[in-house]
């Protein structure tokens, strides 16, 4: 199994921030320095070839995902494929027409709505999901709740970025599609990370990063689209698409994928990067990263004035956790002071006015690391 030392982390730093920007190990990053290299030794050969080589590429993923290849991109990340999505809705939508979302969104994909559609008059709702964070089938009423007869688009994270928890997504994509409301669900911090069948899902978009959990270089991400709405995803930049020769995988691969000349070696790694996690097996990575964020869950809310961001405690299947803190806390001195004079690496922000601590593990994180994390986040509250 991979370890610590085959990725390039800096030796002297607790890394528990994979969630924000992953890490790649060197066997990948040398897998995409080949396609680099290849890419040099003649250019114009190769990108003659680039669209069976995406073809491979994206069959490869779809496997995994349980999709067909044909409905599946490559993007550079889970944003702009959520910047895809709204602005097709924006150009579909009438003012006065809803989009329900949750106020534990990432803001940068707020941001894509509220220029898509907002401007244009679409409501944009938030369902308030309180903190400590309810119970999944809470969660589901909660969002439902604020359903009306001018929803028209579903838009939610699968894991939430600012406070790490698994949305019901499979019971609200379900819901949504029996009275025929589109769902656009960002999945960002799920391939990799959760199981995720595209198959089953019942989602009508969905967008994610390889990057994060599945540690492939970074830019390399995914869109999916089913087949039905397709046809009203219009390029975000416009290239020669059906004019081009890039035409095997059909009209919205073409418009979507091919967008001149650009470093698609994150893209061709993904399917070496699968192969690896085969061989790990990657349902041991997973276990033991559950298991040390169990450990920094338990180790954390031992603290006085830390809990668990949700009310029944660590998720089982994640291996990204959430903390809050007491109230007082100065989130960016923390933060500071953890890294400058621990070198421990997490997230600690405010959100919804809550101070919040986030931490991750994966393949590379240690008991040590964790260890490290307790200590200074003790030391730093009781000091």
């Amino acid at each position: 199994m991979l370890s610590r030392s085959d990725f390039l982390l800096r030796s002297d730093v607790a890394f528990l921030n994979h969630g924000s920007f992953g890490a790649c190990p060197r066997i990948v990053l040398e897998e995409q320095r080949r396609w680099v290299e290849r890419m040099e030794q003649q250019p114009v050969l190769f990108f003659r070839e680039a669209d069976e080589l995406m073809q491979s590429a994206r069959a490869a993923l779809a496997s995994y995902l349980g999709a067909r290849a044909r409905d599946l991109i490559y993007v550079t990340n889970s944003t702009y494929g959520v910047n895809v999505a709204a602005h097709a809705f924006g150009d579909v939508l009438a003012p006065g027409d809803e989009i329900l979302t949750t106020d534990h969104e990432y803001g940068a994909c707020d941001r894509a709505w509220s220029q898509y559609c907002v401007s244009k008059g679409i409501r944009y709702v938030r369902a308030e999901i309180p903190i400590p964070v309810p119970s999944a089938e809470e969660i589901v009423e909660i969002i439902w709740s604020k359903v009306t007869p001018r929803t028209k688009v579903l838009f939610l994270s699968h894991i939430t970025s600012p406070t790490a928890v698994r949305f019901p997504v499979e019971e609200l994509c379900a819901r949504a599609k029996e009275v025929g409301i589109r769902s656009v669900i960002d999945g960002s911090h799920a391939p990799g990370h959760i199981p995720l069948d595209l198959s089953t899902l019942q989602a009508d978009v969905y967008t994610a990063n390889c990057h994060k959990w599945m540690c492939t270089p970074k830019g390399s991400a995914f869109l999916w689209v089913t087949e039905e709405l397709q046809y009203m995803m219009s390029p975000l930049a416009v290239s020669w698409g059906r004019e081009s020769s890039w035409q095997q995988g059909g009209t919205f691969i073409a418009e979507q994928e091919y967008l001149g000349t650009r470093d698609i070696s994150p893209f061709l790694t993904v399917p070496f990067v699968l192969q690896l996690m085969q061989e790990q097996p990657w349902s041991a990575v997973q276990s033991k990263a559950r298991l040390l964020a169990q450990t920094a869950m338990e180790l954390l809310t031992r603290i006085s004035g830390v809990s668990s961001m949700c009310a029944s405690g660590q998720d089982s299947l994640l291996q990204m956790t959430a903390v809050t803190l007491p109230d007082a806390t100065d989130v960016d001195h923390m933060k500071e002071w953890l890294y400058t004079e621990r070198a421990v690496e997490v997230v600690v922000h405010r959100w919804l006015g809550y101070p919040i601590l986030r931490s991750s593990a994966h393949i590379h994180t240690s008991q040590t690391d964790v260890g490290m994390l307790g200590e200074a986040v003790s030391d730093y509250l009781i000091k």
